[in-house]
């Protein structure tokens, strides 16, 4: 993921490229230029290009990409004015370094049309949503708990968890609305509550590659948003041990069952008789990955049917585009519910009358007070596809070089 560049390092970096006159590289339209800054930069970048920019004007947003020792550093900035080869930018807010885009975006050409709809059945459920998605697809573990029938996996829970826990029960949100702080708070984060020992804290850091537990601070942020004082935040997160050490839990595990967006209930593992071992990391990624299993069964057992979505197509504005991805936007704040990270979208492409289809992945999103923007990573892309957009965004054929580095960066 691209990082962004502390204030200091960014300033001197924009200082380096006039003092060294580093040259920077900029794919505009479907031509490619080199630029370098002209004069210290302050408040703006006088950059000067190898040739006329062409279809480069005022509010024009321009990808501009430089080396720094080996180290790829990238940039966006918003054109002020245009002569010849000169072109004034805004001094740009952020440089951004460790880039994992396989090409450079380019702004949208003039004759492109885009159509986007959700990849796969999609449901309007009655239970907790976060801000997170978690693909219905057959999960890992499958060989080992069997998806094919919900009350063999039932079963499978009972005999597994009597060897970690002493106790263990399985709650659908659907018969009970979340009520204690422990079900708000994986309701609330689609995160599980591990508590290894209840004679120490919740886990201040979760090393996951996707982080899936409630980390101390996040324990702490939700007793505040809660109604407690700020005050009394450490207090109250004390009694909250102490209540489990009075109930006599040794150990404790809270793991969300999570279809798509939706929270739709919890598997709750303690230990409160001495000598069992205390719940550790492997214990939570098994039984993640049986919640997991077990939302996929539902699925397969029709148990959300009768609230399928109709997919139909969603408006969007494209705002650059790349042979790899795209950046489009959309001001619907009910769509923005759906398009979470990791969900996928179908996307047709009609450009120079050739139709280009993918499925493609939300990799980041924000927003500004009038739109959502959505970033998304293709996915399945055909190679001619490839090929053809590659020709047509960048002015120039596909190297294997580049189809190369496309498949390292993916």
């Amino acid at each position: 993921m691209a990082t962004p560049i502390k204030r200091i390092e960014k300033d001197f970096l924009l200082k380096v490229l006039y003092d060294e006159q580093s040259p920077i590289s900029l794919r505009y339209g479907r031509g490619e230029y080199v630029l370098k800054v002209e004069q210290p930069p302050k408040i703006e970048l006088r950059l000067k290009s190898n040739r006329a920019v062409s279809g480069a004007q005022k509010g024009s947003k321009l990808e501009l990409v430089f080396d720094y020792r080996g180290q790829a550093i990238s940039f966006t900035a918003i054109v002020l004015e245009v002569k010849d080869t000169l072109v004034v930018t805004e001094a740009p807010e952020f440089l951004y370094k460790n880039l994992t885009r396989a090409f450079s975006r380019v702004s949208s050409p003039l004759d492109l049309k885009v159509v986007f709809s959700f990849h796969g059945d999609r449901y309007d459920l009655a239970f907790p949503k976060t801000l997170d998605f978690e693909p219905a697809d057959l999960p890992e573990y499958s060989e080992v708990f069997n998806p094919a029938d919900i009350k063999e996996l039932v079963a499978q829970l009972s005999s597994w968890s009597h060897e970690s826990a002493t106790g263990h029960k399985l709650v659908m949100f659907k018969d009970a609305k979340p009520k204690s702080i422990e079900e708000r708070l994986i309701a609330q984060t689609g995160k599980a509550l591990f508590i290894p020992s209840t004679q120490n804290e919740i886990p201040l850091v979760d090393t996951a590659p996707k982080p899936r537990l409630i980390t101390l601070d996040m324990f702490k942020r939700f007793i505040e948003s809660s109604g407690t004082d700020k005050a009394y935040v450490d207090d109250a997160t004390e009694r909250f041990m102490k209540s489990k050490r009075d109930a006599g839990i040794y150990s404790e595990l809270w793991s969300p069952i999570q279809f798509q967006e939706y929270v739709i209930g919890y598997i709750h593992l303690w230990i409160d008789a001495a000598g069992k071992p205390p719940f550790d990391l492997a214990i939570v990624d098994t039984l993640h990955q049986f919640a997991k299993v077990l939302a996929y069964s539902l699925k397969m057992n029709s148990y959300f049917k009768s609230a399928t979505l109709k997919n139909e197509p969603f408006p969007g504005k494209v705002i650059d585009i790349s042979a790899s991805g795209m950046l489009f936007a959309n001001s619907s704040t009910t769509l923005s519910g759906s398009l979470l990270l990791d969900s996928e979208i179908d996307i047709q492409l009609t450009i120079s009358k050739r139709v280009v289809k993918t499925t493609a992945r939300i990799v980041r999103r924000y927003r500004d007070a009038s739109m959502h923007y959505y970033g998304c990573r293709y996915l399945d892309i055909a190679p001619e596809d490839l090929r053809f957009m590659f020709e047509y965004l960048y002015g120039k054929a596909l190297t294997d070089a580049d189809a190369s580095f496309k498949e390292n960066k993916a």
